[in-house]
């Protein structure tokens, strides 16, 4: 079985799609998919599916959307699999689960590149981290769940996910930033902080390639921008470490050189 959520959903067996056209068992698939091999309860899942307003009798709909997903299942394994649609869709004490033998599970990988290139930046091995860190990146198809409704249960795993995307995401500009690569991740960091006007990370990290590039009269914008944002949305001044950094580029620090260790701050 795979199970893609990085993206629109992915669930197939032997190559063969599970996903159902329709939109409310699509997303109870969708929730069963980002809990693979674990029970997700009819509470958890009456509340995605209808929030705040269940049809009457809930438990007999859901009972009906299953049937419906293990009739696709069904399909997909044939009439000489050795599994059952029973046991791939299982229900149990605690709720239903999607279960199969050595699944491919694309948030699991993702997760685990992230883990081993944030491990190899920690360990300043910048190369590696830049590659796994840029391999698990390349593993986004989309926006996660682009053609999935998103209720409650399902928001709380997207929302975990998309902050391992953007630890990804710093810790592999990061390490291109210590590997001399300022001029390379300066459009890509400008349109992260347009995106995310309040992450100080990114506009930091945005700053120190300006600076290095020859731009300074742009890192000092980018913090006034920073500055001004946080004041208006937060009303709070920028870090004591952009502040620092904001500082030492006014100064022309030589810390702020290459060869510097300092880059270690952001």
């Amino acid at each position: 079985m795979e199970i893609g959520v990085l993206g629109p959903l992915v669930v197939s067996i032997d190559g063969t799609s599970v996903v159902p056209s329709a939109a409310k068992p699509r997303q109870m698939l969708a929730l069963l998919a980002v809990n693979a091999g674990c029970d997700v309860n009819v509470t958890t899942l009456t509340e995605e599916l209808w929030d705040s307003s269940p049809p009457s009798g809930p438990a007999g709909v859901v009972q009906t959307y299953v049937k419906q997903l293990r009739r696709a299942i069904a399909d997909a394994l044939g009439p000489e699999h050795e599994c059952a649609p029973k046991e791939v869709l299982s229900r149990s004490y605690a709720g239903y689960a999607l279960n199969m033998p050595a699944p491919v599970l694309e948030a699991d990988l993702f997760q685990q590149l992230t883990g081993r290139g944030l491990r190899a930046l920690a360990g300043g091995n910048d190369e590696t981290a830049s590659e796994l860190l840029g391999e698990a990146l390349a593993m986004w198809r989309g926006q996660l769940l682009a053609d999935v409704r998103i209720g409650p249960a399902l928001r709380v795993e997207l929302l975990r996910l998309e902050e391992a995307r953007r630890s990804a995401l710093e810790g592999r500009i990061t390490a291109d930033l210590r590997l001399g690569r300022h001029a390379e991740v300066i459009g890509e960091l400008l349109a992260l902080t347009e995106r995310f006007p309040l992450q100080e990370r990114l506009h930091g990290l945005l700053m120190l390639a300006l600076y290095r590039c020859g731009r300074s009269w742009q890192a000092l914008e980018i913090f006034r921008k920073l500055r001004a944002s946080t004041s208006q949305e937060l009303g709070i001044e920028p870090s004591l470490r952009v502040q620092k950094l904001h500082r030492a580029i006014l100064a022309a620090d030589p810390q702020l050189d290459l060869a510097a260790p300092s880059l270690a701050a952001f």
